[in-house]
């Protein structure tokens, strides 16, 4: 018997047309947030499968924000799953400002534009944690999904620690590298050099970075 993860209540699918194509929509809900997995041609009982866990980022995701390169990732890791032909990408919401909610992400913009503060030091100068993010809801619904292993889209090894945790297998760390720009190259660093991220496109544009701070 296949374990079942979700009650009646907690889950709904559908399909959802989109520009890139037809995905399936699965609507869930776990730890007081509603949850979005869109999956692509058949996943279930397959090994390896491309994966995106996506944290929701509202400024970035739907408005464009270049202070961070979050909309540029989603785009990237919706067209490398079209460009496989199969794959999930898991939305989590919840996960505004790795956790801290909008107002307060927002609130560090503040201290990052008028004192120079990087977006670790502007949330811990708020008495706010540095990253608070639980991945959870994403390891349920690929579970309810029956999906063996992962490809994780992603450049946060915490992220493969945090499936791993969870239950899920990851078989390899695919990079989703976005070219910095003037406002999110020192987003960037803060990520390299201080959150472990693995970014290496970062290096080559230093003169960029000193050129914004000078």
């Amino acid at each position: 018997m296949h374990e079942r993860v979700f009650g009646e209540a907690e889950v709904a699918e559908s399909d959802l047309v989109t520009r890139r194509g037809t995905f399936r929509a699965v609507a869930f809900r776990a730890d007081g947030h509603e949850h979005l997995a869109l999956v692509l041609g058949r996943v279930r009982l397959r090994a390896d499968v491309l994966v995106r866990v996506h944290s929701e980022c509202m400024t970035g995701d739907i408005f464009g924000a270049l202070r961070c390169e979050c909309g540029e990732q989603l785009d990237a890791a919706m067209d490398a799953v079209v460009r496989e032909g199969s794959g999930v990408l898991v939305y989590l919401r919840g996960h505004e400002g790795r956790g801290i909610g909008l107002v307060e992400k927002v609130r560090t913009h503040v201290l990052q534009d008028e004192r120079g503060l990087d977006t670790i030091d502007s949330a811990t100068e708020l008495g706010l944690p540095v990253d608070v993010r639980d991945y959870r809801p994403a390891a349920l619904v690929l579970r309810h999904l029956r999906v063996r292993s992962v490809r994780l889209l992603s450049n946060n090894p915490d992220k493969i620690q945090a499936l791993e945790d969870n239950g899920i297998p990851v078989t390899a760390r695919v990079p989703l590298l976005m070219a910095p720009n003037e406002h999110n190259l020192g987003y960037l660093t803060a990520k390299r050099d201080r959150l472990g991220h693995d970014l290496p496109q970062v290096a080559g544009h230093q003169d960029l970075l000193r050129a914004v701070d000078g």
